[in-house]
């Protein structure tokens, strides 16, 4: 009986997107102005809703969450991505495509949990407009909020644990643009069974719980519009909701082609998980800011207190400054929220990475 040396992988060869010869640079450019946009369109509804106090609501809180989100959500990909096209190092180590997985299924997870969070809100702006502010009251929206990043962190833990305890001691060549479960687990060479059949129910059930709370609510609310006899009324009630139906379209078709659809041609995978990672994190901030003119007049005062030619420039730097300055400690708020009251996160994530990136 022939007997075979295996080698332990210590890191994996990311293949990149398929078909790109020659097109790296161009491709380099355009998912760079994408990620740019991406950071840009989210930092300014960061900005915007934290120096307006007419933004402080649920509404808008729960949309800062999903700004901070979708930052780090296509963050999770992108930048290895563009060191690929740019100087194809296509090499990953371990502890870096374990972090790759990890943080992308917790951080899509939270968004699809946050995605039902802001349909409740909606449901209970609209149905109940009188008790609003007593259902959604800050205690509540934290607690919500809350609990989409913590039950995000267990699902992604479990999925991220299962992946890496098999053994990887063959090929280790990913056949993709990032590490994500199935194309890691195709390299193992222990038994995948219980990792396939817990991702397949994790990722699925998921997002399909999601989905069905927020049709339920979409049902409830469409039923209440209905019911007003005032046109403006009506037509007031689902404005707000359109800007939230677009985003979570734009979410759950990218995760229902891909997860649902095994036979689903190679050449439509990639670009649909593109689109997901890179293009939808870059047009929610668009999608909410055009149909929004709380947000686009909250922008505009900050425009006009930067760069007003009333003002002068030292003052404009001051104030630029002073947004800036919001602006980190929202993030370090979120950041220590994260880290310190989910201890869970913080040593799974410990234990992983001391593997060297």
């Amino acid at each position: 009986m022939e007997i075979k040396n295996h080698t332990v992988v210590t890191e994996f060869i990311l293949l990149g997107i398929p078909h790109t010869e020659g097109q790296e640079q161009v491709l380099f450019v355009v998912f760079l102005i994408f990620y740019l946009c991406t950071l840009l369109g989210n930092l300014l509804i960061l900005v915007a809703v934290m120096s307006d106090s007419r933004l402080h609501t649920p509404m808008y809180f729960f949309l800062c969450n999903l700004s901070v989100l979708d930052i780090g959500f296509s963050s999770v990909s992108t930048h290895k991505m563009l060191v690929n096209l740019l100087v194809r190092n296509q090499v990953i180590s371990l502890g870096g495509c374990m972090s790759q997985v990890f943080f992308y299924h917790f951080l899509g997870s939270t968004e699809c949990l946050l995605y039902t969070v802001m349909a409740y809100d909606r449901f209970a702006a609209i149905c109940h407009p009188l008790r609003y502010t007593i259902i959604m009251n800050r205690r509540v929206c934290t607690l919500l909020a809350a609990g989409t990043w913590f039950t995000s962190s267990f699902h992604a833990t479990i999925l991220t644990t299962l992946t890496f305890q098999l053994p990887y001691c063959g090929s280790n060549v990913v056949d993709y643009f990032f590490c994500d479960i199935f194309p890691v687990v195709k390299l193992a060479c222990g038994n995948t069974l219980i990792i396939e059949t817990v991702s397949f129910t994790n990722i699925g059930l998921v997002p399909m719980t999601c989905f069905l709370l927020i049709l339920a609510s979409y049902i409830r609310i469409v039923i209440a519009i209905l019911k007003m006899h005032s046109a403006e009324g009506r037509r007031k009630a689902a404005s707000t909701c359109v800007s939230h139906l677009s985003v979570v379209t734009l979410f759950f078709g990218p995760c229902a082609l891909i997860y649902t659809q095994p036979s689903l041609s190679e050449v439509l995978v990639t670009p649909v998980q593109i689109f997901g990672n890179v293009v939808t994190p870059m047009l929610n901030p668009t999608i909410y800011t055009l149909r929004n003119k709380d947000v686009k007049g909250a922008l505009k005062t900050i425009m006009n207190r930067c760069f007003s030619g009333h003002i002068p420039q030292t003052s404009r730097l001051e104030n630029f400054g002073i947004e800036l300055e919001h602006m980190r400690k929202y993030m370090s708020m979120y950041i220590t929220q994260l880290f310190l009251n989910f201890p869970m996160i913080n040593f799974e994530v410990k234990r992983f990475l001391k593997v060297p990136l």
